[in-house]
């Protein structure tokens, strides 16, 4: 088992950064690959970055140059740096863990309980 607990969310004004941070316990943690996944009202949940093992990141389009997923394995800790946040980013944030990860949240095994944030126009 794998227990995951997201933070750093908030309100934001449009323009501003936020850095969400997940704590990872349980399993060794090195070993999984991370996602962070978002989740808008009346929205589908949707993959957002993920982050190897080994640290190689993939991002979604709507994401790309403006967030930076990392990792501290020491730490047992994923980030999601979000720079430049525009108000469509507002959702509730969960980071995942899973022996497969990739941008499809059926591969993931274990989930956080999500974080909230909002970004003002």
């Amino acid at each position: 088992q794998v227990q995951l607990v997201e933070s750093g969310g908030g309100l934001v004004q449009a323009g501003g950064s936020l850095r969400l941070s997940c704590a990872a316990s349980g399993r060794t943690f090195s070993n999984y690959p991370m996602g962070w996944f978002r989740q808008a009202p009346g929205k589908e949940r949707e993959f957002v970055a993920r982050i190897s093992w080994i640290g190689s990141t993939y991002y979604a389009d709507s994401v790309k140059g403006r967030f930076t997923i990392s990792r501290d394995n020491a730490k047992n800790t994923v980030y999601l740096q979000m720079n430049s946040l525009k108000p469509e980013d507002t959702a509730v944030y969960y980071c995942a863990a899973g022996t497969r990860g990739g941008v499809d949240l059926n591969k993931y095994d274990y989930w956080g309980q999500g974080t909230q944030v909002t970004v003002s126009s």
